[in-house]
């Protein structure tokens, strides 16, 4: 999801900037700090910054949300306005859009669900997938309907699947237990 490949390239688009915006310390987990998914992070002064950046965590200071590196993205995806925090995940086989809870609804209204839909047709060549987190909740986005497989447990996994069909394979999504044997025979990103 970053923009360069080199190892010590910023990966930030020129021009842009976090600009006070700190949603991804409340929508993304920080396994350093046993910080959950879905809450302010204590170190986080809100619209401001991180009160420990000299020290934050390597996850935090290797973290670049999508409005930051893809150029592509309009202001409309800055984080902060929108409540969504884009975020590449399982080596770059899974686009993720952390939506704020206090905006549920927030990546159904446009640009963004055309958007997440335009991923979802890029990613389903590839078997990638495109997952809208809200709190607790999964939805997988596919090009054709949304999945919504609930709360997918640290034991689980979403994995995808093709089925026939008379118009050609479909996909469906669903979570398994990363201990389910039909597990390693489904498409899974990790």
């Amino acid at each position: 999801m970053t923009a360069s490949s080199a190892p010590d390239a910023d990966p930030v688009v020129p021009g842009r900037g976090y600009d006070g915006c700190t949603l991804c310390c409340k929508l993304l987990g920080i396994a350093e700090l046993g910080k959950p998914k879905g809450v302010w992070c204590g170190h986080c002064d809100i619209g401001v910054g991180c009160r420990i950046y000299a020290m934050r965590p390597p996850s935090c200071g290797e973290f670049h949300c999508g409005f930051l590196t893809l150029g592509t993205l309009k202001e409309a995806w800055r984080p902060s306005k929108c409540k969504i925090v884009v975020a590449a995940e399982a080596g770059g086989r899974r686009l993720a859009a952390y939506v704020d809870p206090g905006r549920p609804d927030a990546w159904k209204a446009e640009p963004y669900y055309s958007q997440l839909k335009e991923w979802a047709r890029l990613a389903a060549r590839k078997r990638n997938q495109v997952v809208v987190c809200i709190g607790p909740q999964t939805i997988v986005i596919l090009p054709d309907k949304d999945v919504d497989l609930g709360v997918v447990g640290d034991d689980e996994m979403i994995v995808m699947q093709e089925i026939p069909s008379p118009a050609g394979p479909k996909l469906e999504a669903h979570k398994v237990k990363h201990s389910d044997p039909r597990a390693a025979k489904l498409i899974n990103p990790t």
